[in-house]
């Protein structure tokens, strides 16, 4: 069985929408797929209103997720809830808190980009989500980030790449980089939890924490009711993956595998690109009924 338990759409910063994410899936040979966009659950949604019962007919299970972007000692950090039930009661509570911090995030940015001379910069970048989204998600449910910005700056002609957009403006660290007020380690994991998903800490290598500090990190995802860790992601070395395969097991925590599919140009970390699981690791898909 090959999953990939961690992927974008268009109804976040993913290029792809639902449905085209769905065939390359299944052009990739993937039996399971995650759909985990950053503080958004509109493209599950969108594909269960609109090709429910196809999506039930076909081999390839589709699990509801979402990436809650959130704080920990000051360190931005993203936790994946896997098989979430999507009418739980305070989901749409959580979304919307996401969703507001969000959309001041994209208003900060566009007042920086406009100082420097971009033209109309949260005109233009919503013009591009809409644009990408073909209008199948209402404007309420549109997530504005930084690649939108950088492609509305170089639809604009203030760049020529989306490379020089990031490395010059928006990269971490530079002017465009703006601070949003993400809650806290404890509040997306409990979000999680009562909707009854599993929380899953995405990408722990990729925050560049000393050993020591992931330690850290890990023994407090766990105090605090963090189910598992993403220990198989796209590109991870053989040593990495078997660092944080025994990292997994010293603080008892299941094991989950992503791409973290944005879209196709990114070739390493395309959908279904994900090394197996190490065999002492305990897959987060082990309780589930599929």
């Amino acid at each position: 069985m090959l999953y990939d338990l961690h992927t974008h759409t268009t109804a976040s910063d993913g290029l792809l929408s639902p449905l085209a994410l769905i065939d390359r899936a299944k052009m990739q040979q993937v039996d399971v797929l995650a759909i985990t966009d950053h503080d958004s659950v509109a493209g599950i949604n969108w594909l269960n209103h609109s090709c429910g019962s196809e999506l039930q007919t076909q081999p390839l299970v589709i699990i509801p997720g979402v990436e809650f972007s959130c704080v920990w000692r000051g360190i931005t950090l993203h936790v994946l809830g896997l098989n979430i039930n999507l009418q739980a009661p305070g989901l749409q509570q959580a979304l919307a808190f996401q969703h507001q911090a969000r959309e001041a995030r994209a208003v900060k940015i566009a007042e920086r980009l406009a100082k420097i001379g971009v033209p109309d910069p949260l005109a233009g970048a919503l013009e591009v989500v809409r644009k990408q989204t073909e209008g199948i998600f209402a404007d309420q449910e549109l997530q504005l980030g930084r690649p939108h910005f950088a492609e509305h700056m170089v639809r604009s002609g203030f760049v020529e790449t989306r490379d020089q957009a990031f490395k010059r403006w928006l990269g971490a660290g530079k002017m465009g980089d703006v601070k949003s007020q993400w809650p806290e380690l404890q509040q997306v994991i409990t979000w999680i939890s009562e909707a009854d998903g599993q929380a899953v800490l995405a990408h722990p290598a990729r925050y560049k924490l000393t050993n020591t500090k992931l330690r850290r990190l890990l023994q407090q995802f766990k105090t605090c009711g963090g189910h598992g860790m993403e220990v198989a992601t796209a590109g991870t070395t053989p040593d990495r993956l078997a660092y944080l395969a025994q990292l997994s097991c010293d603080y008892e925590l299941l094991a989950s595998c992503g791409s973290d599919f944005h879209g196709p140009a990114t070739h390493w970390a395309d959908v279904g690109k994900v090394p197996p699981l190490p065999k002492q690791c305990r897959p987060v898909w082990s309780a589930w009924s599929l």
